[in-house]
């Protein structure tokens, strides 16, 4: 398996597939399967790719990687330049962004972290791979008007980064339901229950896969 595939492979095959609801159980959420057999579906791949410099790049480098090591899921260059690249840079250089650091931080309260490794930071050993948290991260976004972006997340609650998938994914809300803590007499805590569309996205559900 090359550099490409190792690296943002997860990352462009979760953007690719989004879809259905996620799952959570006590205690957190339970991240869903990624379905890995698509990791060498390059048309996928592919889609990822213009998914990911559409909605992420500009606010979320991934300078780690060079826009010309996409031919490694089937991308000509030509194709690079006219789906991935929207600025002046070349084929050759890495995927950085003109936003400045600093001013991320004063937006946002911190800087987009850079997604190259993202995968491989997130893994975790009792929950899943770092695709699985992806996969389940970009389709646990729901409406929450107590929040500063009108957006909160069931696998990174109080995010600071809104939805920017929901024009294609659509809107929806989590339901949660009051139960009593198992584990603490007289507490009692929310427990996800599922989502609740509120509006549709571009897409249809089963066109996310």
């Amino acid at each position: 398996m090359n550099t490409t595939r190792k690296i943002l492979l997860p990352v462009l095959a979760a953007l690719a597939l989004l879809c259905g609801p996620a799952r959570a159980a006590e205690g957190g959420v339970a991240w869903d399967k990624f379905p890995s057999a698509r990791a060498n579906d390059l048309a996928a791949l592919q889609y990822g790719a213009k998914l990911f410099a559409n909605y992420c790049l500009n606010c979320h480098a991934a300078a780690f990687m060079r826009y010309n090591r996409m031919a490694d899921i089937g991308l000509t260059e030509q194709q690079i330049k006219d789906n991935l690249i929207f600025t002046g840079a070349k084929v050759g250089d890495t995927m950085r962004i003109a936003m400045d650091p600093k001013e991320a931080k004063d937006w946002f309260g911190a800087a987009p972290p850079d997604l190259t490794l993202i995968a491989r930071s997130r893994a975790d050993a009792a929950k899943g791979s770092g695709a699985d948290y992806l996969y389940t991260y970009l389709r646990s976004y729901y409406r929450d008007d107590t929040k500063p972006t009108g957006w909160d997340n069931l696998v990174f609650p109080s995010v600071a980064m809104p939805n920017v998938l929901w024009e294609l994914q659509g809107q929806q809300r989590a339901l949660f339901a009051e139960e009593k803590d198992p584990h603490e007499a007289g507490r009692t805590v929310q427990i996800f229950k599922g989502f609740e569309p509120i509006t549709p996205g571009k897409m249809k559900p089963d066109e996310y896969d």
